[in-house]
């Protein structure tokens, strides 16, 4: 009864509706974007295409583009080149200081570095773009190119330029006039996308062979004890008490109060996945056009092997604590705590307390890195378990967290919209006021 009501008052609220009405219409000319095929390219012949993203990791760009890589689409590269972009966008700003002072100038600091990630984003697509021309070219028999030489080539890596261009302002309108982080949602709209039609594959791929019905309800179990391990991983926090004084005499408070800091055991997120797979990915593409390869390459290049997820999970523990170290500074949270005349019980403002911080964080962190270097090789884990590579995608690595963090990131946003118009009048009768200064100065 409690969710009709809350789906009542989400239509009830004039400005909510519109923002997901707008969401809903971005998604859906997302969606049938996927299905218009590159210039040149005769659709009927994509066959080999879709069999090569089937599964390993041409699925799973496949999935993050939502299908328009295997469709041979003007989406066909996706958001990921965006993503990739700000990735390193930001990696500059811990190495080079004139990013650093890019980002503590504020909204003009932010735009700067956004077009500095677009400017990338191109220079990225520009290079990624023949690749992709490339293994067109080897997967599709020569009857399925109706325009062929230098003009096909410069216009399809024009086109899926500006195709990804395109998805990344899709992303950015969801952003600001919709609801939710728009790149996080057109990305896992394309994960959840494929997930009916994989379950299904599975489901008949069991009720056929071994195990059968008793067999489906236990991966099933299975993935919801998964599900519910991330939620687990994206939501834990290690809460700090800190001291606040209200009144400072000499060198003594009288009265204070006491609040948390919530330390985040996972504060890296699903970054270290993915800096792990792009490294991962070369010897794979390597692999993939050389004729031949090493004992060495063949191994690295079974995405479902011991020695990928071995080499895989070291890989994103050792970047969940240089992530960590980047995004949260114990010297900064320290400084800002003592300039608000707070401190942490039993620690000694200044070195004492930078201590507390990363002893704390290096706790606290390490559990979170091998509970997300163990999510990251489940689909490995479910494929040896006889589980189908497509449906073993949804048992973790980065489609499961990113679809996790997506999931309570949107509801988060719903909720506050919905907070902010009960607490302005919105009641039984439904009927929404204005928003009052006060509230829209939040």
């Amino acid at each position: 009864m409690r969710l009709i009501n809350t789906l009542k008052n989400i239509w009830k609220i004039e400005d909510l509706r519109a923002r997901l009405l707008y969401t809903l219409g971005i998604i859906l000319l997302y969606r049938l974007g996927k299905y218009i095929t590159l210039p040149g390219i005769d659709p009927s012949q994509l066959a080999n295409l879709q069999s090569q993203t089937s599964s390993g990791i041409m699925g799973l760009l496949d999935m993050f583009s939502g299908g328009a890589f295997s469709r041979a689409s003007v989406f066909a590269l996706g958001i990921m080149p965006y993503i990739s972009a700000s990735i390193v966008v930001q990696l500059l700003g811990i190495v080079f200081p004139y990013f650093q002072k890019l980002q503590k100038e504020g909204e003009s600091g932010r735009r700067k570095m956004n077009q500095y990630t677009r400017y990338l984003t191109v220079a990225i697509l520009i290079l990624q773009a023949p690749t992709y021309l490339v293994n067109l070219h080897a997967q599709l028999p020569d009857t399925a190119f109706i325009l062929k030489g230098t003009f096909f080539t410069v216009s399809s890596v024009i086109i899926l330029t500006a195709g990804t261009m395109f998805v990344m302002w899709l992303g950015e309108k969801i952003t600001d006039k919709g609801i939710g982080n728009g790149i996080s949602l057109i990305i896992m709209i394309g994960i959840v996308a494929r997930m009916p039609a994989n379950f299904i594959f599975e489901a008949g791929t069991r009720m056929n062979g071994a195990g059968g019905a008793v067999a489906l309800i236990v991966e099933i179990v299975l993935l919801f004890v998964v599900v519910l391990g991330t939620i687990l991983l994206v939501q834990g926090t290690r809460r700090v008490p800190v001291q606040y004084a209200r009144r400072i005499v000499g060198n003594k408070q009288y009265g204070g109060v006491r609040q948390y800091i919530p330390l985040k055991v996972n504060a890296a997120g699903v970054m270290p996945i993915i800096f792990a797979q792009a490294i991962m990915m070369l010897p794979i593409i390597i692999a993939g056009y050389a004729s031949s390869g090493s004992g060495f390459m063949i191994a690295f290049s079974n995405m479902y092997g011991f020695w990928y997820n071995l080499v895989t999970g070291i890989l994103i523990v050792a970047f969940t604590y240089f992530y960590t170290a980047v995004t949260i500074n114990p010297v900064q949270m320290a400084e800002d705590m003592k300039k608000n005349g707070g401190f942490i019980p039993g620690i000694k403002p200044g070195r004492k307390t930078v201590d507390f911080f990363d002893t704390i964080m290096s706790r606290i962190t390490l559990p979170g890195s091998i509970f997300l270097a163990i999510i990251a090789v489940l689909p490995a884990l479910a494929v040896v378990a006889k589980v189908t590579p497509q449906f073993a995608q949804f048992y973790g690595g980065t489609s499961l967290l990113i679809l996790v963090g997506v999931v309570l990131d949107t509801l988060q946003q719903i909720e506050s919209h919905l907070l902010m118009r009960h607490y302005d009048g919105l009641m039984k009768s439904g009927r929404v006021k204005g928003r009052s200064g006060a509230v829209t100065s939040i």
